[in-house]
C-alpha cells in the first residue's frame, strides 16, 4: 500500500492569499515552504487502483504531481474517481467540484456529512449536469465490517461532533469528523489518517497502537497559538484542534510510539501560523527526539 501525501496545510494553504504572517511571507520567499491543502491518495499493490482521502481545492494540481494518479497512454481519461471524506469541511470537499470531468464520482462518508453536502451545499443538484455522484456509507470501526475500495479495507473512527460553520444548525452526531483506518489485506499493514482531532479517546488510542503509519492533526503547535498570533481569539482546543505541544498536547501522548518502534507518526494539516511550517524551526528537533515527524507535500509512504 502506498500513501501519497497530496498536501499538508490547513484551510487556506500556505501561503494563504490574504495573509502576510511570518509563515505565509516565508513561504512566498522560500517555495520549499509552500504547502497545499491537506489530503492523501492511497494505492494498493495495483497502481491502477487508487482513491482520495478528502478532495481539496488544490486537487487538480495535486493529482498532476503524482504520475501514477494520471491516465496512462492507453487511457484518454480517468473515468471514475473514488473519494473518502473525513468530514464535511470546505477545505476537504470543494475539490469534488473540481473533478466534475470524471464520468462518475464515488463518495464514501458518514450520514451527517452526506446530509450536509447534499442539503446545505446542494452537491447533487450542482454536479448532476456534469457527472454522476454515487454515495456510499462509510462504516464505523467496531460496529460494521470495513468497506473494500480498490482492494483496501476502509473504516472510520468517530472523533468529534464538530460541524462545519455552514452546517451549524444540523443535529449533533458523533461522526461529523472521523479518522480513516485503511488496511491492506495483502500485507496486513494499516494506516490511520486523522487530520482534525478535537479530543483524545480510548478508541483512537487503540487504533494508533494498531497502526503502522499515523498521520495526525498538527494544525497548531501550541494551544495559545491562535490568539497569540492574531489568528483567532479562541485557543486551538476551542477551535476543535488539539495542539501538538503543551499540557494537553498530542506529542506527549505519542512519545516513544514512533521511530524505533517501526511505526511512523507524522503531523499534517498545519496552519500557516504553525512554526512547524519552517523546516529549520527547533520544534522539528524536539519532535524527532520523541520519535515523531512532520509530513511533507508529495511525500510517499510505502507500507
Amino acid at each position: 500500500m502506498l500513501l501519497r501525501v497530496l498536501g499538508t496545510a490547513a484551510g487556506g494553504g500556505t501561503p494563504q492569499w490574504n495573509c502576510a504572517c511570518p509563515g505565509c511571507t516565508g513561504a512566498r520567499r522560500h517555495p520549499a515552504r509552500r504547502r497545499l491543502h491537506d489530503g492523501l491518495a492511497l494505492q494498493p499493490a495495483d497502481p491502477g487502483a487508487w482513491f482520495l482521502a478528502n478532495a481539496t481545492p488544490d486537487i487538480a494540481g495535486q493529482l498532476e504531481s503524482h504520475r501514477t494518479l494520471l491516465p496512462d497512454a492507453g487511457q484518454e481519461r480517468t473515468p471514475v474517481v473514488r473519494v473518502v471524506l473525513t468530514d464535511a469541511e470546505l477545505d476537504h470537499t470543494l475539490g469534488l467540484l473540481r473533478i466534475r470531468e470524471a464520468s462518475r464520482i464515488e463518495i464514501w462518508c458518514t450520514e451527517p456529512v452526506r446530509k450536509a453536502l447534499t442539503t446545505r451545499l446542494a452537491l447533487d443538484e450542482v454536479l448532476s449536469p456534469y457527472t454522476a455522484l454515487r454515495w456510499n456509507d462509510l462504516p464505523l470501526t467496531g460496529a460494521e465490517r470495513p468497506t473494500d475500495i480498490g482492494g483496501l479495507h476502509v473504516s472510520a473512527v468517530p472523533l468529534s461532533a464538530k460541524r462545519p460553520r455552514y452546517a451549524a444548525g444540523e443535529p449533533a452526531h458523533p461522526a461529523w469528523s472521523v479518522a480513516l483506518k485503511v488496511r491492506d489485506p495483502a500485507t496486513g499493514k494499516t494506516a490511520l489518517y486523522a487530520p482534525a482531532l478535537a479530543s483524545w479517546s480510548e478508541p483512537l488510542e487503540q487504533e494508533i497502537a494498531d497502526s503502522d503509519c499515523v498521520l495526525l492533526d498538527g494544525t497548531f503547535l501550541t494551544d495559545d497559538e491562535p490568539p497569540r498570533t492574531g489568528f483567532s481569539r479562541r485557543t486551538a482546543s476551542a477551535m476543535g484542534h488539539l495542539p501538538v505541544e503543551g499540557p494537553n498536547g498530542t506529542a506527549s501522548r505519542l512519545c516513544g510510539r514512533g521511530g524505533k518502534t517501526g511505526r511512523r507518526i507524522l503531523y499534517t494539516h498545519l496552519n500557516n501560523s504553525n512554526p512547524l511550517g519552517d523546516p529549520d524551526d527547533p520544534a522539528h528537533e524536539r519532535l524527532a527526539g520523541l520519535g515523531l515527524g512532520v509530513a511533507a507535500d508529495r511525500m510517499v509512504v510505502n507500507l
